[in-house]
Formats: structure tokens, sequence, C-alpha cells
């Protein structure tokens, strides 16, 4: 893995991480179209990369994120337990998964159609009754949604949203509980998977350290770019579903038909 393809991953996360189309997914076939999805260090990466995409999030709703009522933290909390304690439990599979880009594929496609069918399950029986509140109970709900998001190509944004879709949350309501779950949660994975590496690999080399500070420095920056000018397209929901259908596809035949291109 060298600098070009650290900013390369940067970018693809920053602009992916908060709509419903898997930015791990993004990243794993952009690794394995450049040859290193392999590679030890492209694995850490491609889940510490998500903590620059976070920081952006916390950069930009600050306020709303670190003044609020007690009742807002606790439906995070409980919304992020599950993903907690199935991650720490399936740690290896989920790294397994990691290196599977059948599954990616697979992931995108099934999660393609799953948005198509529940955003046509909303307008049809929710559109002029929505709700603006979410419960504890709904809040656990959407954790337990979550834990799909473990399973690369999934997204995590996509399960979070889809589980307030389908319990008559507000569509904008439902994205912007997303971005808070984004922080307690890729804030552990990225602490885990780090740790995990520095006692398998005994240190990191500085190379190592560049690369995910490149990448990282690049998805906090394009992360920003995301949510100022492009997120308002969440609210059409299904468009997404049919793009995920499409580089499901893409991935499986530029994966298993096309020789990687290799560094560069």
């Amino acid at each position: 893995m060298n600098y070009i393809q650290s900013i390369l991953l940067g970018i693809i996360e920053g602009m992916t991480e908060f709509f419903p189309i898997s930015s791990t997914g993004h990243m794993i076939f952009a690794a394995s179209i450049m040859g290193i999805l392999e590679n030890k260090i492209t694995n850490v990466f491609l889940i510490s990369v998500q903590f620059g995409a976070i920081l952006s999030v916390i950069f930009l709703y600050k306020n709303k994120f670190f003044f609020q009522k007690l009742d807002f933290y606790l439906k995070i909390f409980l919304a992020s337990f599950p993903v907690g304690i199935f991650g720490l439990l399936l740690n290896k599979i989920i790294n397994f998964f990691l290196d599977q880009p059948l599954i990616v594929a697979l992931s995108l496609i099934i999660g393609g159609l799953v948005i198509v069918k529940v955003e046509m399950f909303y307008e049809k029986n929710f559109y002029n009754n929505i709700k603006n509140h979410i419960t504890y109970s709904k809040a656990f709900i959407i954790g337990l949604f979550q834990c799909m998001s473990l399973i690369p190509g999934v997204s995590r944004s996509a399960t979070t949203i889809v589980a307030c879709m389908l319990q008559n949350v507000n569509k904008i309501k439902a994205i912007e509980f997303s971005f808070f779950l984004s922080i307690p949660v890729i804030g552990i994975a990225t602490c885990k998977k780090l740790f995990d590496y520095y006692f398998q690999s005994n240190s990191f080399t500085l190379k190592d350290l560049e690369l995910l500070l490149l990448g990282n420095i690049v998805s906090f920056v394009t992360g920003i770019i995301a949510i100022k000018y492009f997120i308002t397209y969440l609210k059409n929901f299904k468009l997404f579903g049919y793009y995920r259908i499409v580089l499901g596809i893409c991935f499986f035949i530029v994966h298993y038909f096309i020789k990687p291109i290799g560094k560069f």
C-alpha cells in the first residue's frame, strides 16, 4: 500500500461513509482493483480510516452532539450496545469477511433490493403519518439492525436508516440519528482494530502510521464535503438501492473476471 492509494481510499471513505452504500464495500472494491486487498495494513486501514469521517460529524454537529439531554445519550448507548457486543464476539469472522469480495458483492446487491422495498413500504404506509420521536425501544431495535452492518457491504448507515423507517421515524431524523451513532460505534471499532494489529505485529512501522494518518485526514476533509453538499440526496433513498445493485454486479465482474491493475 502506498500514499496515493491511502489518499484514494480516504476520499472513498469520506464520500461514502454517511450514505447507505457501504463505505467499507467501496474501499474493498477499490483495494481489490489496486491489488492490495490481502495486505495486512489494508485490513487495518479499511476500519481505522473511518475515524477521520466520524471526526467530520463531530466537527459539524458538535453543538447538537455535546449539548443534549441525558435521554439522548441513553438512546445512543442502547443503539450502540448490541453491535459492540456482537463485534467483540464475532471479531475473527468479521476479519475473514473483509477478505471476501464475493460477500461484499452479494451484500451490496441484497442490501440494494432491501432498500428499494423498504422505501416502497415507507411511502405506502407511513408517508402521511410520520413520527419524529425515537423511543428507547426503537433505539434498541435500531441497534439490533446495526449488527448486520458487521458484514462488509451491508452498510451501517443503511441498517440504521432502514430500522428507523420500518418504525415510522421521519427520514431526516433517521439520518441525523445515524450520524450520531457513527461516533461511538466507529470510534470503538477503530481502537479495537489498532489494538489488535499492534499486538499481533508487535509494532507499527513509520510508514504504517503515515498511511493511516494521511487516510484519516483525507476522509475527514471529504466527510465534511459530503455532509455539507451531498447529504440532501439521502432523501431519495430508493436511488441508493439501485446504485448498490449496479455496484454489486460490477464488483463481482471486475473482481472475478478482470485482473487487478496492481500498485501505482
